[in-house]
C-alpha cells in the first residue's frame, strides 16, 4: 500500500540517501537569508556574532527571525518535490498517500482535533497557574506572527512529515522490506533532529521520550492509515497553535504569542503524558473513525516486492 508504492527495482536504498543530502543542501541554502541578517546586524552595531541557536533566536527581531527560519523549509520544500520528481520518477501523491486523492478531510480532522486539545489544555493550565504565565499580547506583532505562520508553518510541517512519514519511511522500506524499520528509524532520526533545540539544555534528555515518542505515533498513524494525511494535519496544528499561543525565553521558536510561560523548564508530567495517555487516546479515537484493522500486518509485516 502506501510503503509499497516506492518499491521499484530502479529505485535502490542510495537514491533515498543522495536525495536526502540533496534536501538538506537545500535547506542550508535557504538558512543564507538568515545568516546574512545576523551577519549584517554584527557589521553595523558591532555586536558580538551569535554562538548558540538560543542566542541566535533572540538576536534580531522575533518577527524577522521566525520568518528567516522558516523560510529555509520553503527550500527544502522544492528540493523535495525535486527529489520526489525528477530522482525517483515518483508522483508527490504517491509520497503522500495510498488513496487516489489527497484527503483533506482527514487533514482538517487531526488538525481541529490536537488544536482543540492544545488550546484547551493551555486555557487550563493557565487558569491553574496563573502565577507561571504572563498575558503578552501585543495587536500589530501578533497579526505580522499569524501571516507569518499561517503562511510558511506549514512549510516546516510539511517539509518534515514528506521527511520522515513520506520519503524515508518509502526510503527505509525498500532497504529492509518490512515495516517495523521503517517506523523506528525514522522516529529515531526525528527525534535525533531536536538535539539541537534549547529545550534540550534546558530539560535533559528526557526530552527524547517526547520527541521520538511523537515520531512514533506520527509513524503509526501513517502506516494505519495507509497516507500521511493525518500526520500532517497534526504536526500543523502543534506548531502553529503552538506558535500563535505560548512562547518563553528557552523554547526554540520565540514569537509575539498571546501568552508567556514564566516557569522554569524541568522535566515533569508533562513530557511523559502525551506519549503515555494522549497518543494512545488519538489512536483509539482515529482507529475507530477510520476503523482500523491487521494492525501486526501494518505495523510490523513484510513488504511485498513489486518487480
Amino acid at each position: 500500500m502506501f510503503i509499497e508504492q516506492s518499491i521499484r527495482k530502479d529505485n535502490p536504498f542510495w537514491k533515498y540517501l543522495l536525495g536526502s543530502a540533496i534536501i538538506i543542501g537545500m535547506s542550508f541554502i535557504g538558512q543564507l537569508p538568515l545568516i546574512i541578517a545576523i551577519m549584517t546586524k554584527t557589521m553595523t552595531t558591532g555586536e558580538s556574532y551569535p554562538m548558540t541557536q538560543e542566542a541566535v533566536m533572540h538576536f534580531l527581531e522575533s518577527n524577522l527571525t521566525l520568518f528567516l527560519l522558516l523560510l529555509s523549509f520553503v527550500f527544502a520544500f522544492a528540493a523535495i518535490v525535486f527529489v520526489v520528481k525528477f530522482f525517483h520518477k515518483q508522483t508527490m501523491l504517491s509520497v503522500t498517500t495510498s488513496r487516489d486523492k489527497v484527503d483533506w478531510g482527514r487533514i482538517g480532522f487531526s488538525f481541529g482535533i490536537w488544536a482543540s486539545i492544545s488550546i484547551v489544555s493551555t486555557l487550563v493550565y493557565y487558569f491553574l497557574n496563573p502565577d507561571l504565565y504572563i498575558v503578552d499580547f501585543k495587536p500589530l506583532p501578533f497579526a505580522v506572527l499569524v501571516l507569518i505562520a499561517v503562511v510558511l508553518i506549514p512549510f516546516q510541517t510539511s517539509s518534515e512529515e514528506y521527511i520522515f512519514r513520506g520519503y524515508l519511511m518509502q526510503g527505509f522500506g525498500n532497504l529492509a522490506k518490512n515495516k517495523w524499520f521503517p517506523l523506528v528509524m525514522t522516529s529515531l532520526i526525528f527525534g535525533a533532529m531536536h538535539y539541537l533545540n534549547p529545550e534540550v539544555d534546558k530539560i535533559g534528555n528526557l526530552i527524547f521520550v517526547y520527541y521520538i515518542g511523537t515520531g512514533l505515533f506520527l509513524g503509526i498513524i501513517t502506516l494505519m492509515d495507509d497516507g500521511m494525511e493525518l500526520a500532517l494535519g497534526f504536526h500543523a496544528a502543534n506548531n502553529l497553535i503552538g506558535a500563535l499561543l505560548v512562547t518563553s525565553d528557552w523554547s526554540a521558536f520565540q514569537t509575539y504569542s498571546i501568552f508567556k510561560d514564566m516557569s522554569e523548564p524541568r522535566a515533569g508530567l508533562d513530557i511523559i503524558l502525551p506519549v503515555v495517555l494522549i497518543y494512545p487516546l488519538l489512536l483509539l479515537i482515529f482507529s475507530r473513525k477510520y476503523k482500523w484493522s491487521n494492525w501486526k500486518q501494518k505495523l510490523f509485516g513484510s513488504i511485498d516486492t513489486i518487480f
